[in-house]
């Protein structure tokens, strides 16, 4: 009978596809399972797996809705504009300048997007604009496993200061008409100076920061909860942090089945890939990983008709939250 229950369990990058990693997990242990990991995809993916399912704290993290229909690039563009559309929503960045008019670029990757979510589930916790930074940020960043330390640090400081640059637009498209929210990500910079003035530390950053009015209340309107721990399984993958916000906000919200299909899947997470087959196989790894922690999550994947999504519970139960 063991033996019979041991070939449905399966572990990895399999296991979190084929919804059975969370199970194997239970039924044989954390250590037996990691045995089981045969590449590093496997090993993250039951790494973070077993993060979000030995969380008792539950903490809510918040992301503004509208990221989980749209994203920055995941690596550096060379345009100074950047813009994604899907189901009715449009984002359009625009790079900043600093005061000699050079282009900052615009904020891509893991770290814009890790301290993007500090920003704003401190808004939404707090309810004010102002965002406490400096040793605060600094703490939770290395929580959340982001290396503040040489490059890491480096990759933080070029990311915050792209992100005090930029100005972004969300146009919503709706039975009501269009709605158009004009603005930047802040208000004052996060950075006090160049990202490459090697005097800038972590510590002498601003205190706070004031998030831009417009911005802080679309969050306000439009939140999306997420699990704190479930992100920090995601720390160092973009593709994989933007698939866990988007199945945080589809799951919950879809009242019957739903199938995805690989051209529409490719269309809202393929920027930077020409081909959808090259997308295909790329994208399989970043979401065993965004299932990993969501064990909630009911999603089929099919290799032929893309993903079908089923009624899931969110990532964080209701009763946690305003629990901060």
């Amino acid at each position: 009978m063991v033996a019979a229950a041991d070939e449905d369990l399966l572990s990895g990058l399999e296991g979190a596809l084929k919804g059975r990693l969370h199970r194997t997990i239970e039924h044989l242990g954390i250590e037996r399972a990691r045995t089981m990991a045969a590449t590093a995809v496997d090993r993250r993916c039951i790494e973070a797996a077993n993060l979000v399912m030995t969380d008792e704290d539950l903490q809510a993290g918040f992301v503004h809705a509208g990221f989980a229909l749209t994203a920055l690039p995941h690596r550096r563009v060379a345009e100074a504009e950047w813009v994604r559309e899907a189901a009715g929503l449009i984002l359009r960045v625009e790079s900043g300048r600093d005061e000699r008019g050079a282009i900052a670029g615009i904020p891509y990757g893991s770290v814009a997007r890790m301290i993007l979510l500090y920003l704003q589930t401190e808004a939404v916790r707090t309810r004010s604009r102002e965002v406490e930074l400096g040793r605060s940020m600094n703490r939770w960043l290395t929580v959340m496993g982001v290396n503040n330390g040489g490059k890491g640090y480096s990759l933080v400081r070029e990311q915050s200061w792209r992100l005090s640059l930029c100005r972004l637009t969300f146009f919503t498209t709706s039975d009501e008409g269009r709605q158009i929210t004009n603005g930047g990500f802040v208000r004052n910079a996060i950075l006090p100076s160049r990202p490459d003035d090697p005097s800038t530390q972590l510590s002498l950053w601003r205190e706070r920061v004031v998030l831009d009015e417009a911005f802080y209340s679309s969050l306000l309107e439009h939140p999306l909860p997420v699990r704190e721990t479930a992100i920090r399984g995601l720390a160092h993958r973009s593709m994989a942090i933007d698939l866990y916000v988007w199945l945080a906000y589809r799951l919950w919200r879809i009242k019957r089945s739903k199938r995805v299909p690989w051209p529409a899947l490719y269309g809202q997470f393929g920027a930077g890939f020409t081909r959808l087959r090259a997308f295909r196989q790329h994208v399989k790894e970043p979401l065993a990983l965004a299932l990993a922690a969501y064990p909630e999550a009911r999603v089929d994947v099919d290799d032929e008709a893309g993903l079908i999504l089923h009624p899931s519970p969110p990532p964080v139960p209701e009763r946690r939250l305003g629990q901060g």
